[in-house]
């Protein structure tokens, strides 16, 4: 009889146990936690801490004995692995409740331990009010400490843990400063997509320090300090790190597997390790990323699932593979969504990767059915033939099935002329007739076709002197904000003022402007109709515009970031309509 040894008995762990017993009824499946529970869900942690979730079993989604009785699984808690001996396939088991430890033999063994939280290294990062929130007992930790009258906190860290944390204590009513060595709270977003973030999250009562990070912690009897890079100190009851986390790869350098250029453990297409009797699966190995094909670190539970059932369809014969992971990922940030999948231009930048990008401010469901709210949607292609490279959405309805969408078509390989003809459910309720995925793909192949020249928020200070700007909204839009020294040409008196245009472009350049991009698009194709070469519309209109912070001064008049326009939603709704 096969004995497969498992390490770690959450995600990736606990797949693979559960396929390998679905797929061999006679193998012996041990399943070695390290912790009290095993099966729970982790994404879940930050709500029950706020309350949505009330009920904490409901995160324990099976027990050991439930496994048993249910997989006939041998999983065995606070048993941790502290050596293996990969010459007589034998691993060293230190029970931790009985305070004993055991030799456990294998025929084949998987390494799923997941990742561990960064610890920066601060002087008081050890100090029992600083927690991190990976598991069941983090969880249990921190909500005494809430029940205990806690009114302040302070979170390290404004990726995905973070923000879901800072939103769960502003629940239970505390006082909640994040600190984030970026610039910008979620960073794993392009920086123009975060702004409506950061200005969300201030609206919640969440007090924002971007840019520095946690020089020291001191104790105050209990409480403690929180000291930053400048200075400032911040007295709070409890401290909750998410800045991170980095593969749990101790066991395995100790053994000689071959760790991949970023610290996590290399495994081939079957999960295999570089000794082909070890397997390995979730946020502890390396992967390749889809889009770019470097060797990325993605800790994300779809994953780490999707590895250990390719891993137990190894070991049981069948020939599937893992070929990469494109890093589709979502949070919700109080009334906010945000989200992202495949490539940032970030990233794209770095590698030197040639593309193009559009945005577009579409509303979440047909903009007549009440509810419906607009979000900002970046897409991101290739220049060459229009494949979908990489997408990211904020808004408050409907992104996460844009996203859905869009990481489909990444995985497919989709170019944005098939977003063009992707037929997909529609009734006022849910999208408009040319849902916001379609609206990215005209926008796009309008493009790479040559029907649409766009200009870019970041390209405003360099462009040539003698450039004209023209903002094609209306007046009282006009009187409320615009870019200094733009001409005030409504899009209603556009083909009776061309002479005015001709005389302005040939002193230079014409950038036109609206408020999301709408009417400088049909701007554009009026004036290049009549002859005019060097016009762009500006991508993403004033909304992308002021999501820059370089750009958040940059008005004459009202400041702040401007909302759409009236005129400018009734001529969207009025193009849906025309469409139905």
């Amino acid at each position: 009889m096969k004995q497969i040894v498992i390490v770690g008995g959450v995600a990736a762990g606990m797949s693979a146990a559960a396929r390998l017993r679905r797929l061999d009824e006679h193998a012996r499946i041990v399943v070695l936690e390290r912790d009290r529970y095993v099966s729970y869900a982790n994404c879940g942690l930050p709500y029950h801490i706020g309350g949505v979730i009330p009920d904490r079993e409901a995160l324990l989604v099976a027990t050991p004995e439930h496994l048993r009785a249910t997989l006939n699984l041998d999983v065995r808690t606070e048993h941790e692995v502290v050596a293996v001996d990969r010459a007589t396939r034998r691993v060293q088991v230190r029970d931790l409740a009985r305070g004993v430890s055991y030799d456990e033999p294998y025929d084949v063994l998987v390494l799923a331990q997941g990742a561990g939280p960064l610890r920066p290294p601060v002087p008081g990062i050890d100090h029992p009010r600083v927690f991190t929130l990976r598991n069941i007992p983090d969880m249990d930790a921190i909500i005494a400490v809430l029940n205990a009258r806690a009114r302040t906190a302070v979170v390290i860290g404004g990726s995905y843990i973070g923000v879901e944390v800072a939103e769960a204590l502003r629940a239970r009513g505390l006082a909640v400063h994040m600190v984030e060595l970026q610039e910008q709270v979620m960073p794993l977003l392009d920086g123009e997509m975060a702004a409506t973030l950061r200005a969300h999250m201030e609206h919640h009562g969440v007090t924002l320090h971007l840019g520095t990070a946690a020089a020291a912690i001191h104790d105050r009897g209990g409480p403690v300090a929180v000291e930053l890079r400048g200075g400032e100190l911040i007295d709070a009851d409890l401290v909750v790190l998410a800045a991170g986390v980095r593969p749990v790869a101790a066991l395995a350098q100790a053994m000689g597997l071959e760790l991949g250029p970023r610290g996590g453990i290399a495994v081939d297409a079957h999960m295999r390790t570089s000794d082909p009797g070890i397997y390995a699966a979730g946020d502890m190995v390396e992967v390749t990323d889809t889009v770019t094909g470097e060797p990325a670190l993605v800790a994300l539970a779809g994953p780490a699932n999707r590895q250990g059932r390719i891993v137990a369809d190894h070991i049981c014969g069948r020939d599937t593979a893992y070929t990469s992971t494109q890093g589709s990922a979502i949070v919700k940030i109080f009334d906010m969504t945000a989200g992202m999948t495949g490539a940032t231009e970030r990233t794209l930048r770095r590698l030197g990767r040639a593309f193009r990008k559009v945005y577009l401010h579409p509303s979440g469901h047909a903009g007549y059915y009440p509810g419906s709210a607009s979000m900002h949607l970046k897409l991101l292609f290739a220049p060459e033939d229009g494949r979908v490279l990489g997408a990211q959405i904020v808004g408050a309805d409907g992104v996460d099935k844009r996203l859905d969408v869009l990481a489909t078509a990444i995985r497919a390989g989709m170019t944005v002329f098939d977003l063009e003809r992707l037929e997909l459910t529609y009734a006022p309720p849910y999208s408009s007739a040319k849902d916001p995925v379609n609206m990215a793909g005209f926008i796009a192949a309008n493009l790479l076709r040559g029907d649409l020249e766009l200009w870019y928020a970041e390209e405003y200070a360099q462009q040539p002197q003698r450039t004209s700007f023209i903002d094609v909204r209306d007046p009282d839009e006009y009187a409320n904000w615009h870019l200094p020294g733009a001409f005030n040409i409504p899009l209603s008196e556009l083909r009776g003022r061309l002479d005015e245009v001709r005389r302005m472009a040939a002193d230079g350049p014409v950038r036109l402007y609206c408020m999301v991009g709408f009417r400088s698009y049909l701007a554009h194709r009026i004036l290049r109709q009549h002859g005019l070469a060097d016009v762009a519309s500006l991508a993403g209109g004033a909304r992308t515009f002021m999501s820059y912070d370089d750009h958040a001064a940059t008005a004459a008049a009202a400041p702040g970031i401007p909302s759409v326009a009236a005129a400018e939603a009734d001529m969207v709704a009025q193009a849906m309509l025309d469409a139905e």
